[in-house]
């Protein structure tokens, strides 16, 4: 039996809630939408999960050519999908730093005040080139506000493999994952070089060193560790890359992806 795409997931904004797709179109950056926004504080530098899980909260809805931002105890805000224009600023992420727009003070407003701390929503237009690191990815490949790649690809086997050690299941959604392969043994797609799903092609970049991020439930917001992290620290341990859970992947060529579609080894 072929593997197949079971999940597809995008996150429009960087670490709030992701939406779960039937189809989407996988563009060079991810697939469509995913992370082009990101929450940055007064210095441009960008807030996660990591340190405010109730990120994890704030749900993220596209309706035709809106993005709607919405969190318990408040009313939504509405934004362009894609913005044309916004204050201009620079945004940090990690070790790249690149030019962005604010395109919604009303959404920085709703936002500072959903998170109980001065934020802006910023925007990655499409002049902005952020690329992933080349010793992995290869020259010239490009990611929106994601960490470091443009997917990142896990495995209804591997979180089965997961699950079987835990004393309590975890939801595939604490990795906030992109695309969920079904019918692969656990950890397959750990030796996959390249793979095609639907018209689009990918190669694996490297594997993805997990963070405390899994440890937080994303329907509450309550960080609830130690665990899965600290059965993957034991269980999965790298030295270049820590817990490994899921592998980073970039876009090799663009196309349609939708669930039910085989995904096949390529190379």
């Amino acid at each position: 039996m072929p593997a197949t795409v079971s999940q597809l997931w995008v996150y429009p904004v960087k670490s709030l809630k992701g939406i779960r797709l039937e189809a989407t179109r996988v563009t060079a950056r991810g697939l469509a939408h995913d992370r082009r926004f990101v929450v940055v504080d007064a210095d441009g530098v960008f807030l996660t999960q990591r340190e405010f899980p109730a990120m994890a909260t704030v749900w993220t809805e596209i309706a035709g050519d809106e993005l709607r931002l919405a969190a318990p105890g408040f009313d939504e805000v509405a934004i362009p999908l894609e913005p044309s224009a916004g204050e201009a600023l620079v945004v940090e992420v990690w070790n790249s730093r690149t030019p962005a727009i604010a395109p919604s003070p009303g959404a920085d407003r709703w936002l500072s005040e959903v998170l109980g701390r001065a934020c802006r929503l910023a925007y990655m237009p499409d002049s902005t080139r952020r690329e992933s690191n080349a010793s992995h990815a290869g020259p010239g490949r490009l990611v929106g506000y994601a960490d470091g790649y443009a997917h990142l690809i896990v495995s209804e086997a591997s979180l089965a493999a997961l699950n079987a050690r835990l004393a309590g299941p975890v939801t595939m959604d604490r990795f906030r994952p992109n695309i969920v392969l079904a019918g692969t043994g656990a950890f397959e797609e750990d030796a996959w070089t390249a793979f095609v799903a639907g018209t689009a092609r990918f190669r694996m970049a490297k594997p993805c060193g997990r963070c405390q991020v899994t440890t937080t439930d994303q329907a509450t917001g309550e960080v609830t560790g130690p665990e899965p992290l600290a059965t993957l620290g034991a269980w999965r341990p790298s030295e270049a890359f820590g817990a490994r859970f899921g592998m980073n992947a970039v876009t090799l060529s663009e196309g349609d992806l939708r669930v039910g579609d085989e995904a096949r080894p390529a190379g």
